[in-house]
């Protein structure tokens, strides 16, 4: 299938590595021309190297921390006119409730809610006037499922859910669509480092494997596609059938 994005422009966070580095290798595969943004230069660059041999075009890349209002001013400046913008920060440490302190949440929320929310206030608005508009975020299944100890990871999530839910229902009009991501357990790097604990985690999965990482990004690709643009405001699971539907 043609997806019909070959040639817009793409802000892809979180792109050195894992899912954000899968969402930015299927948007170039469709012809979008991709910035990667990421914290660590070297790792962006092997990133882009990967691409570039994989699909033959080397894409823009940005060492920045959107957690930050400078970081997001230096990604924006490498992509100052994105059709499409995919979200995705790390999730927040884990630990007990008792134990967090107000810089805690503060980094949280930084991370991963507003950093999502400034992101979409600073290109909604470029993306209604040309008439084309996606934008994806990676959250998490916790907010389907919170997961104890992960309080942090569930909350943040969870205002960024609701924050989504409103506005992409007032852009809606404009071809412009706002969908959450939310991964299960996926087979990136980080997973593979946990070794016998996400053996564990991977038992627990329907299907009895971890997703890929392609497939995490050909979902985030369909949902940036033309044909996409009747789903909006939407939390969608890619977790092999982890999460139960509960009404």
């Amino acid at each position: 299938m043609n997806f019909e994005i070959g040639g817009k422009r793409a802000l892809v966070c979180g792109a050195s590595r894992g899912l954000g580095f899968a969402c930015a290798s299927a948007l170039a595969k469709e012809g979008v021309a991709v910035t990667l943004v990421a914290r660590h230069h070297d790792a962006l660059t092997k990133a882009a190297g990967r691409i570039e041999s994989s699909d033959g075009v080397a894409p823009h890349y940005v060492a920045a921390d959107i957690s930050t209002e400078a970081g997001r001013n230096a990604a924006l400046a490498g992509c100052p006119a994105p059709d499409i913008v995919v979200t995705n920060a790390g999730g927040p440490p884990s630990g007990d409730f008792r134990a967090l302190s107000e810089a805690d949440w503060t980094a949280a929320l930084e991370a991963n809610f507003l950093s999502a929310v400034e992101l979409i206030r600073r290109t909604v608005d470029g993306m209604i006037e040309r008439g084309f508009g996606r934008i994806v975020n990676i959250t998490s299944l916790t907010v389907r499922s919170p997961v104890p100890q992960l309080d942090l990871s569930n909350a943040t999530r969870l205002a960024l859910t609701g924050y989504v839910a409103g506005v992409a229902r007032q852009v809606a009009p404009h071809n412009v669509t706002i969908n959450n991501l939310l991964p299960g357990t996926i087979a990136t790097e980080r997973i593979r480092e946990l070794g016998a604990t996400a053996d564990k985690l991977i038992a627990k999965v329907p299907m009895g494997r971890a997703g890929q990482p392609e497939e995490f990004g050909a979902a985030c690709a369909f949902l940036c596609s033309a044909q996409a643009a009747y789903i909006t405001a939407q939390n969608i699971l890619v977790d092999g059938g982890l999460c139960s539907f509960t009404v």
